[in-house]
């Protein structure tokens, strides 16, 4: 593998004196993957974690990534993180100059980047809130973290049998179409092994964007695949992509998941659902998928209206009862500005059943929250 450099000097400003070892680390974790098994692991900053003070420089999530490198067992291959928009992309807020605080986020998550090998995929977005498990174990309780600085990072390494693609759609003014080809090179079309794709729609406050996303993923949501995701604030991460982000820009991203060892499942619980026993009937739907629990991570896609004041000041709802029907399984995702998906449950073959039939306009939400499960196959 070809391994992360320390990150210069730039980068390096915002992290401890420990980060600059992070070739070195990456080096050593290589040699431990060799005879190790291979299962996603995460980093996560949320309420309570040993990185409760504030950092000077950079977000939590920075430091605690640089921190926890030498925890790390796996290689990633992909990694996706999201961080909360207020303290992510604002360390400049105060100042109340756009500008700065622009600067500030992309120096973040350039400085984040450079903690990963080179070889890795990291696609990062920044949401209005958080839905992170505490790092340690799958049974941690998930916190649902609608304001403060939060965020996680999710490291997938390179699974047998599965592939893991990112893609990104820029809205242009003059391009109104997505060419097949555009489609086909990150697994979405003539891609008989698809099994899940992840899709967030960012910059969406912007004219035509909504559409634009909709457009996007009417092109692959008729097909025998699980979809979720939602509306970010922006997209902060795409190492994929030779050219620098354009952060004024409107587009699509995320991730496809590709292999025939995938197992997954979405339910939606819309705006009737406002009680614990609602939430509940909504998990047990999930459960009835009968997804193994061991080698799969639970998302969750809310709205920002929904949380604390939406069940009548009572917090953490949905991730609780998404803990106490599936104890082991981690959670993360985000408060977002919209919703995407719906109620699909797969079989062993992964022949789709839909509890609704479900068209392209109701695949988008508001009020709502996604929950998926993705199983990435049994560890051998």
């Amino acid at each position: 593998e070809q391994l992360a450099e320390s990150g210069g000097a730039r980068a390096s400003a915002f992290l401890p004196a420990k980060a600059l070892l992070v070739s070195r680390l990456w080096s050593a974790c290589a040699r431990r993957v060799l005879r190790g098994q291979r299962a996603v692991a995460w980093v996560s900053v949320g309420r309570v974690d040993g990185f409760s003070d504030v950092a000077p420089d950079g977000h939590r999530l920075l430091r605690a990534v640089a921190e926890e490198l030498e925890n790390v067992r796996i290689l990633p291959r992909t990694v996706l993180y999201m961080a909360d928009s207020e303290t992510f992309v604002s360390q400049e807020q105060r100042r109340g100059h756009v500008k700065a605080r622009k600067k500030m986020s992309m120096e973040t998550a350039v400085a984040l980047e450079k903690l990963f090998p080179k070889q890795c995929q990291v696609l990062g977005i920044v949401t209005p809130g958080i839905v992170v498990t505490p790092m340690g174990s799958g049974s941690n309780r998930p916190q649902e973290i609608e304001i403060g600085e939060s965020g996680f990072a999710l490291l997938f390494p390179q699974i047998e049998g599965i592939k893991i693609q990112p893609f990104h759609f820029i809205k242009q003014s003059k391009k109104l179409t997505l060419e097949k080809h555009e489609l086909t090179k990150v697994g979405l079309l003539d891609n008989p092994e698809l099994r899940v794709v992840l899709v967030f729609g960012y910059n969406c406050c912007k004219v035509g964007a909504s559409s634009y996303l909709q457009r996007v993923v009417s092109t692959f949501s008729d097909m025998n695949i699980i979809l979720a995701g939602g509306q970010v604030d922006s997209l902060s991460s795409l190492t994929s992509e030779k050219s620098p982000l354009d952060i004024n820009a409107t587009g699509v991203v995320g991730l496809s998941f590709s292999g025939l060892r995938i197992q997954s499942a979405t339910v939606l619980l819309n705006e009737d659902v406002s009680d614990e026993k609602a939430v509940e009937a909504a998990m047990q739907r999930l459960k009835a998928a009968n997804i193994p629990e061991q080698d799969t991570i639970g998302f969750m896609f809310a709205c920002v209206g929904r949380g604390f004041h939406y069940y009548r000041a009572k917090a953490n709802v949905e991730a609780d009862a998404f803990r106490k029907f599936f104890p082991s399984v981690p959670l993360f995702g985000f408060f977002g500005n919209g919703e995407i998906g719906c109620d699909r449950i797969v079989t062993g073959n992964f022949i789709l059943r839909k509890c609704n039939e479900v068209k392209d306009e109701d695949l988008f939400h508001s009020y709502t929250t996604i929950m998926a499960l993705i199983h990435l196959g049994s560890s051998k």
